[in-house]
């Protein structure tokens, strides 16, 4: 998931589960009425207008064709969901017929039951097949399709230009060159971050582990198993870990930075480099580097190569208690069509799901070229199984981090943890 503005990413997020509740009681039967209320939770934003007067349009066309039908909109708090979406699990008389959730949510939300499976209807709708493979993974629980992806989260390499400049630098073509840029700006700049990144900012130190070769964790028959005490996942962390030194970016100011707060960090004109989202744009074009910043692919481990992004996002999601089962689906994919994912993205900067509207939106806007490239080249998700929210909630692998960078513990000591730690949630 990668949460907006509500909430500091997280996102931003990119964005994060770990809050995501459990259900107690059955969900209830649906039904397929024609007429009557559509129910539908979306969440709220900082600055929420530009998304809710594209949704009253939604809604305008949507009631015209369907007669009879009225459509309610409740705007959840991203900070809330959990609370929210429990009563829903809990009480199905209270759900939603359509709602918005992030797609790190899916396998807990996929496990209460209360979500309808929308494999065969996403199969058949006329635009599915235009969603792109590796974010429609995303919506994914047990080989079933829980969401419509509505939109996605990709991080890329933001570099001040004129930094780069003025040191003869150009943009890193490997992690091992970016990490040499970094000494170099702290360097020659000793009031600047290298760049800015933090140790509670997981979704910057991913790449890392997955450019290396790692992974997180692997499945074998539905059994999950932690993979990072492996060599190249350890190489990865630890080469992550290594930006968070006196050198790079001090570890007293930067072990406890989340994306957030580096993404700021850069924005207001501390860093010469950071790892930030499309969904990063506003924040950086109203800060001090305006006008002083490119963005490129964060590489890979060689040149040429780009590193694996986490695919984080939202989506639409139908619950199976819907009295309005069609009235629902339709409404979803209204709503995460491309019309309206090129309205969604005009109005809060999303990146559409669906490839031809990211083409086109990139030809047009060069910022986009970067984070459409890095979906292009592929991108890597977490377990999807409920344990994630359970490791994620209890910052597993952000402690390990912050160990390593810090030097309380070694790498091998500090994954070893995390490790352990892991399996316990995975069961």
């Amino acid at each position: 998931m990668r949460l907006r503005r509500t909430l500091p990413f997280v996102a931003g997020l990119v964005l994060l589960a770990g809050c995501a509740p459990t259900q107690s009681a059955p969900a209830g039967a649906g039904g397929d009425d024609k007429t009557g209320t559509l129910r539908v939770w979306l969440f709220d934003e900082a600055n929420r207008a530009p998304k809710e007067a594209v949704v009253k349009e939604a809604i305008g066309e949507f009631k015209a064709a369907h007669q009879g039908v009225e459509v309610d909109v409740q705007w959840v708090p991203v900070e809330g969901r959990a609370d929210k979406f429990s009563g829903a699990f809990n009480d199905p008389a209270n759900a939603p017929d359509v709602a918005e959730f992030g797609n790190t949510d899916v396998s807990n939300y996929a496990a209460t039951g209360a979500l309808a499976d929308l494999t065969g209807d996403l199969t058949a709708w006329t635009e599915g097949k235009d969603l792109i493979p590796t974010v429609l993974d995303t919506a994914k629980s047990g080989g079933k399709t829980y969401g419509l992806p509505w939109f996605t989260g990709i991080r890329a390499l933001y570099y001040r230009t004129d930094v780069f400049a003025e040191l003869g630098l150009k943009p890193p073509a490997t992690l091992a060159e970016l990490t040499g840029h970094a000494r170099t700006i702290r360097a020659a700049k000793p009031d600047l971050y290298g760049i800015a990144v933090g140790g509670k900012y997981t979704y910057a130190m991913l790449p890392f582990l997955w450019a290396n070769g790692g992974e997180l964790a692997r499945d074998s028959g539905g059994k999950w198993t932690s993979a990072i005490t492996g060599e190249q996942a350890k190489a990865g962390v630890t080469q992550y870990a290594t930006l968070l030194k006196d050198d790079i970016c001090p570890p007293a100011q930067c072990a406890n930075l989340t994306g957030t707060q580096s993404v700021t960090a850069f924005a207001g004109g501390k860093a010469g480099m950071t790892i930030g989202g499309d969904f990063n744009r506003k924040a950086v074009e109203q800060g001090a580097v305006k006008g002083k910043y490119a963005v490129v692919p964060l590489p890979g481990t060689t040149p040429g190569s780009v590193a694996p992004a986490f695919a984080g996002g939202n989506l639409l999601g139908v619950f199976a208690a819907s009295k309005h089962r069609s009235l629902a689906l339709a409404f979803t994919e209204l709503l995460g069509s491309a019309k309206y994912q090129d309205k969604m993205y005009t109005a809060m900067g999303n990146l559409p799901t669906l490839g031809s509207v990211q083409q086109k939106l990139a030809a047009n806007d060069p910022f986009l070229k970067p984070f459409v490239d890095t979906l292009k080249a592929g991108t890597k998700f977490v377990p999807a199984t409920p344990a994630w929210s359970k490791i994620d909630s209890q910052n597993v692998l952000p402690t390990a981090v912050q160990q390593i960078a810090t030097g309380r513990k070694d790498p091998a000591a500090a994954l070893a943890d995390a490790a352990a730690a892991m399996n316990k949630a995975f069961g």
